[in-house]
């Protein structure tokens, strides 16, 4: 009998986050309501900070806040290319322009030496992605930003579960995380930004909802008030009850799934330890607990004769999934025809050449652990007998 395939990624899905969505369902509530509201308080407890504000995706948090930063054409925004498209392409519309900072080679985490490198008179933001759930060393970074008046808001896509100097990541300043379904816990789609500025939290909150002067959900009326006036031009990104409902299921377990994810880590680095074609990131040196969010691996493509993708081929013949975290947004075909190129971001562009991320999620076994590496060690073997 064929054993089941493993994807790269899956959402841990138990008869309690069903019947939380399903109570909803039931309520005659579903869009934006007391669930959303409650999801904003039990996740602003979690990270410690002073409030939250949940929106349809992470792409929608950002997109938010860089209207409330009024960043546009003439902007400078210090960013890695080494991270999802959403963020680039969001500076990109409107109209401000992306500076890639190259990343460290081992941890693919921007360093502070490099952002100080690349501001300028025109810099007006500077976002910082904390990687598979690894943090960036933020405070050098915030320090930068303090002394040039620059904001620093961090993408913590990954980062749900990410500590940084014994406080976790989204405590200070301004933060946005998503829970799509491969993170670390799901909403199913949906996102969340956190900060320690109540007023620019109001800003958002009248952005993520048409620009009215109430929020989608009036906690005082348990309702909406329809007299609600525009205070200014504004988006439709709230997030809706149902998905809150998932949400606040999910949170309830957040340290039992992440802790499961540690473990399923540290077999792996037990068990690829000292491979001669195949390196892990490295974690990086700075106080922190990671929240294992991927598992990334470098291949050697050079002493493996293989390029990365006909690797992943061959490793899906053998049941296992796997993917790209992620290919180099300034190497992507619409950067390149726009004024990027290839030799910029010398670290960048070597790991996104060879990076690949095997299984990793909570209901993962020992034993599919084991069967993704016993697959690589086939697949492998060839050159490394």
């Amino acid at each position: 009998m064929a054993l089941p395939f493993l994807p790269v990624a899956r959402p841990s899905i138990t008869d309690a986050d069903t019947e939380a969505v399903l109570s909803v369902l039931k309520s005659g509530w579903i869009t934006t309501g007391p669930k959303s509201a409650s999801f904003e308080d039990e996740f602003a407890r979690l990270i410690d900070c002073r409030g939250a504000v949940a929106v349809n995706s992470g792409t929608s948090g950002m997109q938010l806040v860089l209207h409330a930063l009024n960043i546009g054409p003439g902007d400078e925004v210090i960013t890695p290319s080494m991270t999802w498209v959403s963020t680039v392409n969001l500076i990109t519309i409107r109209g401000a322009t992306p500076v890639f900072a190259d990343v460290d080679r081992d941890s693919l985490l921007i360093t502070p030496e490099e952002v100080e490198r690349l501001c300028t008179d025109k810099t007006k933001l500077i976002i910082p992605v904390h990687f598979a759930g690894a943090p960036v060393d933020m405070s050098p970074i915030r320090e930068i930003g303090r002394a040039r008046g620059i904001p620093v808001i961090e993408d913590a896509a990954h980062a749900v579960g990410t500590y940084y100097e014994g406080r976790h990541i989204g405590s200070v300043g301004t933060s946005v995380f998503s829970f799509h379904p491969i993170k670390n816990m799901t909403t199913g789609e949906g996102g969340m930004i956190c900060s320690d500025d109540t007023d620019f939290l109001d800003q958002i909150r009248q952005l993520r909802f048409h620009g009215l002067g109430v929020d989608a959900f009036d906690r005082t009326t348990q309702g909406r008030t329809p007299q609600a006036e525009v205070l200014q031009p504004g988006y439709k990104c709230n997030m809706p009850d149902l998905c809150a409902a998932l949400g606040l299921s999910q949170l309830a377990r957040i340290e039992q799934m992440n802790a499961r994810r540690v473990e399923i880590a540290e077999r792996y680095l037990d068990r690829l330890s000292g491979h001669r074609l195949l390196k892990p990131l490295v974690p990086p040196p700075h106080d922190h607990v990671h929240a294992w969010h991927l598992f990334v691996v470098r291949l050697d493509t050079e002493a493996a004769n293989m390029t990365r993708e006909s690797f992943m081929e061959a490793l899906k013949t053998h049941g296992i999934g796997t993917g790209i975290h992620f290919r180099a947004v300034h190497l992507q075909k619409y950067y390149l025809e726009n004024g990027c190129s290839r030799g910029t971001l010398p670290n960048t562009e070597w790991n996104s050449d060879r990076i690949c991320s095997i299984p990793l999620y909570p209901d993962m076994t020992d034993q599919d652990v084991d069967r993704v590496v016993d697959a690589i060690t086939t697949v492998l073997a060839p050159v490394t007998v």
